[in-house]
Protein backbone atom coordinates (compact mmCIF):
# COMPACT_ATOMS: atom_id res chain seq x y z
CA UNK A 1 0.00 0.00 0.00
CA UNK A 2 0.89 3.85 -0.69
CA UNK A 3 3.32 5.50 2.05
CA UNK A 4 0.90 8.42 3.79
CA UNK A 5 1.32 11.75 5.12
CA UNK A 6 0.79 9.79 8.81
CA UNK A 7 2.94 8.95 11.17
CA UNK A 8 4.37 5.09 10.50
CA UNK A 9 2.61 2.63 12.40
CA UNK A 10 2.53 -1.78 11.98
CA UNK A 11 -0.91 -2.82 10.95
CA UNK A 12 -2.55 -6.42 11.59
CA UNK A 13 -2.28 -7.74 8.98
CA UNK A 14 -4.14 -11.25 8.00
CA UNK A 15 -5.00 -12.90 4.45
CA UNK A 16 -7.95 -14.52 4.47
CA UNK A 17 -9.53 -16.30 1.15
CA UNK A 18 -6.87 -14.72 -1.01
CA UNK A 19 -7.37 -11.32 0.10
CA UNK A 20 -4.95 -9.35 2.75
CA UNK A 21 -7.46 -7.63 5.55
CA UNK A 22 -6.39 -5.43 8.26
CA UNK A 23 -7.77 -5.55 11.91
CA UNK A 24 -9.83 -2.47 12.87
CA UNK A 25 -9.69 -1.95 16.33
CA UNK A 26 -12.67 0.09 16.77
CA UNK A 27 -15.17 -3.08 15.57
CA UNK A 28 -13.31 -5.74 16.71
CA UNK A 29 -12.89 -7.54 12.90
CA UNK A 30 -10.68 -8.06 10.32
CA UNK A 31 -11.95 -6.03 6.61
CA UNK A 32 -10.67 -6.16 3.33
CA UNK A 33 -8.08 -3.96 3.10
CA UNK A 34 -8.67 -1.32 0.61
CA UNK A 35 -6.98 1.82 0.06
CA UNK A 36 -9.63 3.93 1.48
CA UNK A 37 -9.34 1.25 4.67
CA UNK A 38 -5.49 1.53 5.02
CA UNK A 39 -6.35 5.72 5.03
CA UNK A 40 -9.37 5.13 7.62
CA UNK A 41 -6.90 2.71 9.76
CA UNK A 42 -3.86 4.88 9.88
CA UNK A 43 -5.81 8.07 10.70
CA UNK A 44 -7.23 6.09 13.58
CA UNK A 45 -3.88 5.36 14.85
CA UNK A 46 -2.93 8.75 14.49
CA UNK A 47 -5.92 10.21 16.38
CA UNK A 48 -5.92 7.36 19.02
CA UNK A 49 -1.60 7.13 19.41
CA UNK A 50 -0.37 10.59 18.49
CA UNK A 51 -3.15 13.33 19.03
CA UNK A 52 -4.82 11.99 22.28
CA UNK A 53 -8.47 10.67 20.98
CA UNK A 54 -10.17 7.59 23.25
CA UNK A 55 -10.94 4.77 20.83
CA UNK A 56 -13.48 4.11 23.06
CA UNK A 57 -15.27 7.37 22.10
CA UNK A 58 -14.67 6.76 18.42
CA UNK A 59 -16.66 5.00 15.93
CA UNK A 60 -16.15 3.74 12.65
CA UNK A 61 -18.87 3.94 9.52
CA UNK A 62 -21.66 4.62 11.52
CA UNK A 63 -24.55 4.82 9.42
CA UNK A 64 -27.23 8.28 8.59
CA UNK A 65 -29.99 8.92 6.23
CA UNK A 66 -29.55 11.84 4.25
CA UNK A 67 -32.43 12.89 2.67
CA UNK A 68 -34.07 9.54 2.59
CA UNK A 69 -30.77 8.01 1.65
CA UNK A 70 -28.39 5.53 3.83
CA UNK A 71 -25.02 7.09 4.42
CA UNK A 72 -22.19 6.27 6.44
CA UNK A 73 -19.38 8.63 8.36
CA UNK A 74 -15.73 7.40 7.64
CA UNK A 75 -14.73 8.10 11.61
CA UNK A 76 -16.77 10.47 14.79
CA UNK A 77 -14.48 11.25 17.47
CA UNK A 78 -16.56 11.71 20.45
CA UNK A 79 -16.17 14.36 23.97
CA UNK A 80 -17.51 13.62 27.31
CA UNK A 81 -21.12 12.91 27.12
CA UNK A 82 -20.75 11.67 23.62
CA UNK A 83 -20.42 15.26 21.94
CA UNK A 84 -19.06 14.76 18.36
CA UNK A 85 -15.64 16.81 18.58
CA UNK A 86 -14.44 15.70 14.84
CA UNK A 87 -16.04 14.09 12.03
CA UNK A 88 -13.16 12.58 9.50
CA UNK A 89 -13.55 11.68 5.71
CA UNK A 90 -11.59 9.43 4.48
CA UNK A 91 -10.65 9.00 0.19
CA UNK A 92 -8.42 6.79 -1.05
CA UNK A 93 -5.04 8.06 -1.74
CA UNK A 94 -5.16 8.86 -5.50
CA UNK A 95 -8.68 10.57 -4.88
CA UNK A 96 -8.19 14.37 -4.59
CA UNK A 97 -9.88 16.51 -2.16
CA UNK A 98 -12.34 18.50 -4.81
CA UNK A 99 -15.72 20.16 -3.93
CA UNK A 100 -17.81 17.64 -4.28
CA UNK A 101 -15.95 15.94 -1.22
CA UNK A 102 -16.22 19.38 0.85
CA UNK A 103 -19.94 19.32 0.06
CA UNK A 104 -20.29 15.27 1.14
CA UNK A 105 -18.94 16.15 4.33
CA UNK A 106 -20.88 19.33 4.92
CA UNK A 107 -24.26 17.16 4.00
CA UNK A 108 -22.53 14.59 6.97
CA UNK A 109 -21.63 17.62 8.85
CA UNK A 110 -26.00 19.37 9.18
CA UNK A 111 -26.88 15.39 10.65
CA UNK A 112 -23.95 14.93 13.04
CA UNK A 113 -22.70 18.51 14.22
CA UNK A 114 -19.33 17.78 15.08
CA UNK A 115 -16.87 20.46 16.12
CA UNK A 116 -14.66 20.05 13.71
CA UNK A 117 -14.37 18.68 9.83
CA UNK A 118 -11.74 16.77 8.47
CA UNK A 119 -11.29 15.50 4.92
CA UNK A 120 -8.33 13.40 4.15
CA UNK A 121 -6.84 11.12 1.81
CA UNK A 122 -3.51 10.80 3.76
CA UNK A 123 -1.45 12.59 1.89
CA UNK A 124 -3.53 15.98 2.33
CA UNK A 125 -5.70 17.00 5.29
CA UNK A 126 -7.71 19.58 5.73
CA UNK A 127 -9.09 20.26 8.83
CA UNK A 128 -11.68 23.20 9.59
CA UNK A 129 -14.07 24.30 12.06
CA UNK A 130 -17.63 25.27 11.36
CA UNK A 131 -19.49 28.22 12.18
CA UNK A 132 -22.98 30.12 11.76
CA UNK A 133 -20.98 31.51 8.78
CA UNK A 134 -18.33 30.48 7.38
CA UNK A 135 -15.76 27.35 7.40
CA UNK A 136 -12.11 28.61 9.52
CA UNK A 137 -9.87 26.00 8.17
CA UNK A 138 -7.20 25.24 11.14
CA UNK A 139 -3.34 25.21 10.34
CA UNK A 140 -3.59 21.91 12.47
CA UNK A 141 -5.11 18.80 13.49
CA UNK A 142 -6.56 19.70 17.12
CA UNK A 143 -5.63 17.14 19.78
CA UNK A 144 -8.43 15.77 22.27
CA UNK A 145 -8.15 18.70 24.81
CA UNK A 146 -7.93 21.28 22.37
CA UNK A 147 -11.14 19.62 20.55
CA UNK A 148 -12.78 19.52 23.52
CA UNK A 149 -11.60 23.23 24.88
CA UNK A 150 -12.31 24.74 21.19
Amino acid sequence: MERLNLPPYEPDLQKLDGKIHIFDPIRKKYLVLSPEEWVRQHFLNFLVHHKGYSASLISMETGLKYHERQKRTDLIAYGPNMVPLLLVECKAPEIKITQKSFAQISSYFSKVKAKYMLLTNGKEHFCFRPDEKELKFEASIPDYQQAING
